[in-house]
């Protein structure tokens, strides 16, 4: 009996390596259902820091993000210090969102990493799924840099944010697009 091949990266992926991610290249948008579902409030929060492995084979492939609980910013002033007060994301108490993955898997055209997410002091699993990895960047410094696309929906009651039921939904989209430098 055959042994199935081992999952590889696509031949166009960037090439093994650590990559640190560059917060001042980097976006982390938060959106999420507000008014009893009638519109989306977009919000966005400062990655801090960052490291991608990617790994020969996928399966042994990390990360680790970390982002500013305190850097949420919706573009409502009233609504940010709400966000960020105790009763919500507690960001004075808890002053970062750490999500750490292993282990990448494919997932029909994208890649998925397990790990989990730290908010609110609470690790909850959570998986993130890669929808673009590619070589290069934009801007000065972009040789050798990577780019990735990723999301995850994260069930913000898992961190014990349960205040604003129906004012604020339950289910929280986050949307990053991140830029690593080979480290």
């Amino acid at each position: 009996m055959t042994q199935p091949a081992a999952e590889t990266f696509p031949p166009d992926a960037p090439p093994p390596g650590s990559y640190a991610l560059d917060p001042t290249r980097s976006t982390v948008r938060a959106d999420v259902k507000a008014m009893f579902g009638l519109f989306t409030v977009h919000g966005t929060f400062r990655l801090t820091s960052g490291q991608v492995i990617i790994a020969a084979e996928p399966g042994q492939s990390s990360v680790r993000a970390t982002l500013e609980a305190a850097s949420y910013a919706s573009g409502n002033a009233k609504r940010d210090a709400d966000v960020r007060s105790p009763g919500m994301l507690d960001a004075q108490g808890f002053p970062e969102i750490i999500f750490t993955g292993q282990g990448a898997r494919r997932d029909g055209a994208d890649w998925v990493l397990t790990g989990s997410v730290t908010a609110h002091g609470t690790p909850v699993p959570a998986q993130v799924r890669v929808i673009g990895v590619r070589p290069g960047g934009e801007g000065a410094g972009s040789a050798g840099s990577v780019r990735f696309q990723a999301t995850a929906r994260l069930d913000r009651t898992s961190f014990g944010v349960t205040r604003k039921k129906g004012m604020v939904g339950r289910m929280v989209t986050v949307v990053i697009e991140a830029v690593g430098q080979p480290s």
